[in-house]
């Protein structure tokens, strides 16, 4: 049995790994780590309990995260009875840290809901512009095989929607973490939750104005669609579609500047305005984006068309002079070579729904 002192950098290494996605299971994570610390194999019952390493992650997002947490629990909440009203008639209740308060870096919201079939929950996604995908997950426990769906819900928050059948409304399930009855709040008991820990928020409005904020990333999306059916000269783009041509040099950003959420979005959004005015691109792009896009992020794609003529030299000397007082010049010229490289045709690319879901999961690694 390992010593106290291993015991406790187990629960310490686990806790990292999840804290920093690496891992996203309890036991992975703490074999691992076990591995790791012991340099060997650890009996499955000489391990830390799952309580002990969610108490340590709780520690790590308290270090890291500090009081932005209460505004961000608030938010989550609020989102949460949105979608839970929403889906009223399925019966909803809302699980984990949502609930119990215990959010961290990377924590989504979740919710079950019984219903017959998936199409019920669907057509409430769709009506409300919501982008999702549908996972059926086959996990055997106790001997027993069972199918799990799940509805992945990318908005503000990321939202995991479990479905059951009606006859599982009183079910009561257990958690993995203590193996006690899971904390659960259904609609009701949601309400009155929140308006007991905010006695001053406007539940009503909260909601409302919850429905009408626009989640950034699906205008983005709605923007990038229509360019795979734009096609361009094949003599300056023989690569095909703006869409694959964007997504290229998406790709070659995200190799140079991994991290840079700004100019990873001016990769793959600076050409957006050819599908609503190709005679003035730029400048139909920056009015479609306002709003959704920073300062930073809009002088890329204003000035892209001007580091072009950077690098042909056909540029005048004052206005080159002008572009390199800026201090995001190397980073213009490095948009520009990324957007003159990205014209390979048959060039791999990553799916769009992909490439933006990496970009949304900076933004919430640095927010």
């Amino acid at each position: 049995m390992p010593s106290e002192k291993l015991r406790r950098r187990i629960v310490v290494e686990a806790a990292r790994l999840m804290y920093q996605r690496q891992e996203s299971e309890y036991y992975r994570a703490k074999m691992k780590a076990a591995r790791k610390i012991c340099r060997g194999w650890v009996k499955p019952s000489d391990l830390p309990s799952n309580a002990e390493i969610r108490d340590e992650i709780l520690r790590f997002a308290q270090l890291y995260e500090g009081d932005t947490n209460a505004e961000k629990l608030r938010d989550m909440r609020i989102e949460a009875l949105r979608v839970m009203r929403l889906l009223e008639h399925c019966r909803p209740k809302l699980i984990g840290s949502v609930l119990t308060g215990h959010i961290r870096h990377g924590s989504d919201i979740d919710i079950h809901v019984f219903a017959p079939s998936s199409e019920t929950v669907i057509a409430v996604l769709e009506q409300q512009g919501m982008v999702y995908e549908l996972q059926r997950k086959r996990v055997r426990k106790l001997g027993e095989e069972r199918l799990f769906t799940h509805i992945h819900v990318q908005d503000r928050f990321p939202i995991e929607i479990t479905l059951y059948s009606p006859d599982k409304i009183g079910y009561v399930f257990k958690s993995s973490i203590t193996g006690k009855a899971m904390e659960t709040a259904t609609l009701p008991e949601l309400e009155q939750l929140m308006a007991e820990e905010y006695p001053d928020l406007a539940l009503d409005e909260e909601s409302l104005e919850a429905e009408s904020r626009v989640d950034r990333f699906q205008v983005y999306r709605a923007l990038l669609l229509p360019l795979a059916r734009i096609r361009e000269d094949r003599r300056h783009h023989p690569e095909g579609d703006v869409l694959h041509h964007s997504l290229q040099v998406y790709e070659l950003m995200a190799g140079e500047r991994p991290y840079d959420e700004e100019l990873l979005l001016a990769a793959l959004l600076h050409d957006v305005g050819k599908g609503i005015d190709p005679k003035d691109h730029v400048n139909a792009g920056l009015e479609a984006l306002d709003g959704f896009i920073t300062e930073r992020t809009a002088w890329f794609i204003e000035q892209h068309m001007e580091a072009h003529k950077v690098r042909d030299g056909s540029i005048g000397a004052r206005a080159r002079r002008r572009l390199a007082e800026s201090d995001d010049f190397e980073d213009l010229m490095l948009l520009e070579e990324c957007d003159h490289l990205g014209r390979q045709a048959g060039a791999d690319v990553p799916d769009l729904d992909d490439a933006l879901d990496s970009i949304r999961d900076i933004s919430r690694l640095y927010s």
